[in-house]
């Protein structure tokens, strides 16, 4: 059983009077607080981890991607891109520098996937190059503005010299 005791104390000479002791039993708010614990303890979710689904191809053959239809995203520095449709030596969109958000990189995405829908009657297929000058978060917040504008065809390739050389023409390499 728990208690609390309070030590006796002489309240004065002249009255001659002496205090009693208190007992408190404390039994009652210990089993409160285990049942408290208890409760939160058992009612309690913790966060579940996100993660961002990334869909990998089943095999390793490797198949031609037509020019028409793909549009290449280099990231540079400062959370910066670069995007170009076709092949860079002759882009049917040449190459542009854009930023994040609802004016860059998204805006882009939607009327280029419109075009090409339009034109061909097929998807867009997206080229994710990352340069060396490029930092994880601007490969994160593209791969969620492909999420954003609903592009399911995409891939995250090496980035070849051409493209380097547009982005060091461009400054942001």
């Amino acid at each position: 059983m728990a208690e609390l005791t309070a030590s006796p104390q002489k309240s004065g000479a002249a009255h001659g009077r002496k205090k009693q002791n208190l007992r408190i039993d404390l039994t009652a708010m210990v089993d409160l607080a285990f049942l408290l614990i208890t409760f939160f303890i058992m009612t309690t979710t913790l966060a579940k981890p996100r993660a961002m689904d990334l869909a990998m191809p089943v095999d390793s053959q490797e198949r031609p991607i037509p020019a028409s239809r793909s549009l290449t995203i280099c990231l540079g520095k400062n959370n910066q891109v670069m995007y170009y449709l076709g092949e860079l030596k002759n882009p049917a969109i040449a190459p542009i520098v854009a930023g994040f958000g609802h004016d860059g990189l998204r805006k882009a995405l939607i009327e280029t996937n419109k075009m090409i829908h339009d034109k061909y009657g097929k998807d867009m297929i997206v080229l994710v190059k990352p340069s060396n000058h490029s930092v994880y978060s601007s490969l994160v917040s593209t791969l969620d503005e492909l999420t954003i504008t609903k592009t399911d065809r995409y891939s995250i390739v090496d980035i070849a010299t051409p493209d380097i050389d547009a982005l060091k023409q461009k400054g942001i390499y």
